[in-house]
């Protein structure tokens, strides 16, 4: 059972077309409307691979109300704590060159009280019953401190659960003190945590490597076109899985992030998952997660063999 909490949700509205032209009217060939937010996603992947999961949200608005029935139209289970303010709805626009454009709103500001109930609905009716894992994901809302995170985290290992982060900036460095299972930065996230550039493999093997001595446990790297790193105390992999055309990419991380967790959450075998759920949902439109049918695990190559002087592309 994993368990996904995404303080930040939206609608997220998705428009395919030839080429944008900046202001001229444009025509979508393709449109499509999905529930987002990282969190959101990592279920809605989980769901798709046949695992048991529930997405805790704050929802306010007509805005949250549809973001709700598209989840349980999918068969996720919803709990949603119910605030003042209209969950968000995000644009993104995606070009046949593979251009993404995208326009994420700020979204709405919690108050103390809906922060607390947040957190108390994932304390008193998720943790202790067979939760084997619970994804924190996305950024945090107006109103919550950048140590909310750090909270929750403190109180899932309270409740005997595994907790898995993927969030940046002062979120993320607040938090690590209270030892995440994993944390799941890209490559920028990874360069602004460690407040350096990120220019090779071995760079990133190095930042990943501070993260830990910071608290992590895992540290699982995105880094685009480039491949995946895992980053753990029982070994070092890197993996990449080619993909011959990129159609979008929002979500791609949190399809991976659900491919590692399903497979475990540890090893070279749940980096492998991630690397398979990740290309293909690339390969997607919108933010669409994939279905078993859609991976191809032989395309995946994960190593202990890491190519350090390797340049990140970009």
């Amino acid at each position: 059972m994993i368990v996904t909490i995404t303080p930040n949700p939206s609608l997220d509205r998705t428009y395919e077309l030839g080429t944008l032209t900046p202001g001229e009217v444009n025509r979508a060939a393709h449109d499509r409307l999905d529930p987002g937010g990282k969190g959101v996603n990592v279920s809605r992947a989980l769901t798709a691979a046949g695992h048991r999961t529930t997405a805790v949200l704050p929802l306010g608005g007509l805005s949250g109300q549809l973001l709700a029935d598209l989840l349980r139209s999918q068969g996720i289970d919803v709990a949603a704590v119910a605030i003042s303010g209209d969950t968000r709805i995000n644009v993104s626009i995606a070009e046949d060159s593979g251009s993404l454009t995208k326009i994420n709103a700020v979204g709405p500001e919690l108050s103390a009280a809906e922060s607390a109930a947040l957190l108390a609905l994932v304390r008193e009716d998720h943790l202790g019953h067979g939760v084997d894992w619970l994804a924190c994901c996305g950024s945090l809302p107006r109103g919550l401190a950048p140590e909310w995170y750090a909270e929750l985290v403190a109180q899932v290992h309270s409740g005997g659960a595994r907790i898995a982060l993927d969030t940046s900036g002062p979120a993320l460095l607040a938090a690590l003190s209270a030892r995440p299972d994993v944390v799941k930065p890209n490559r920028e996230e990874l360069a602004e945590a460690v407040g350096r550039p990120v220019a090779t493999v071995g760079d990133a093997v190095d930042a990943a490597g501070e993260l830990r001595k910071r608290g992590a446990q895992q540290v699982l790297a995105s880094l685009g076109a480039d491949g995946m790193l895992l980053i753990a105390e029982e070994g070092n992999w890197y993996g990449s899985a080619p993909v011959a055309a990129v159609r979008s990419d929002v979500g791609a991380g949190d399809a991976s992030l659900a491919g590692f967790l399903g497979a475990g959450g540890s090893g070279p075998e749940a980096l492998a998952a991630a690397l398979a759920h990740g290309a293909a949902a690339v390969q997607l439109p919108g933010s669409v997660m994939p279905a078993p049918a859609d991976l191809d695990p032989a395309a995946v190559v994960v190593t202990a063999d890491i190519p350090l002087e390797r340049p990140l592309s970009g």
